[in-house]
């Protein structure tokens, strides 16, 4: 297996968890696996929705308000600690995301 396939990553909302991320693809900068729901998860669920719809959409703009909130809000941890930022897609079975160990670049 590659590097990151087969680790688990946590997403917690403020301590609880929301959902756990067992990663089965590489394909970097991008991670993905199966999402595993946590106690946490009903209660953003109807968020990750949204985005996905408008993602799916191209509507860029209400993307970015809708998901902002939900990456304030969340801690994404790797089998080593949080990360500093991440994008993620959730849309059970699978999640998939990116993440980096500094703040994103804005453009």
């Amino acid at each position: 297996m590659g590097l990151f396939t087969e680790e688990t990553w946590r997403l917690l909302h403020g301590g609880e968890l929301v959902g756990e991320i067992r990663i089965d693809e590489a394909d970097f900068p991008w991670l993905s696996g199966e999402f595993v729901p946590g106690p946490a998860w009903p209660g953003l669920a109807p968020g990750f929705a949204a985005c996905r719809r408008l993602a799916e959409a191209e509507e860029w703009a209400a993307w970015e308000r809708a998901y902002g909130p939900l990456e304030a809000a969340c801690e994404l941890h790797s089998p080593d600690g949080p990360v500093a930022e991440f994008l993620l897609h959730v849309e059970p079975p699978r999640a998939w995301f990116r993440f980096s160990e500094e703040p994103f670049e804005e453009d």
